[in-house]
């Protein structure tokens, strides 16, 4: 499973690391460290708390910072694979986007619930690029 640093879970949350480091220190979302020392937080787990963000309108205030038109990047917290098409949801600081694609397409992606992933919308389509 993919883990983020304090630094790319904040990006991915829209806030700063400080905020990021300050929700850790408090238990809010739950770090570890690795054999450097750095703290990290699993994919899975910056997933859930995204979300949870998101449905709480906490980080709003502060936007994801992105130099592409509509572009948002930000971290899957749930897939429904059919024998064909899947369904991908990405949180994206308050923003929640479903993208419909197929399922070789999120093969190919290597995507998973706690993958850094960025929405790219174009009219009523919402493409997927793997961060």
């Amino acid at each position: 499973m993919q883990s983020y640093t304090i630094g790319q879970a904040a990006r991915l949350l829209g806030v700063s690391p400080d905020t990021a480091r300050r929700w850790a220190d408090a238990g809010r979302v739950a770090t570890h460290r690795d054999e450097a020392g750095r703290r990290l937080v699993d994919g899975r787990d910056l997933a859930a708390f995204s979300v949870e963000l998101a449905q709480q309108g906490e980080g709003e205030a502060e936007t994801p910072r992105t130099t592409v038109r509509n572009a948002f990047p930000g971290i899957v917290t749930a897939i429904k694979l059919g024998d064909v098409a899947a369904q991908v949801e990405i949180q994206a600081g308050p923003h929640r986007l479903v993208s419909l694609v197929t399922r070789e397409a999120v093969e190919e992606l290597g995507l998973e619930v706690g993958a850094e992933a960025v929405a790219r919308v174009k009219s009523t389509n919402v493409h997927i690029d793997r961060a």
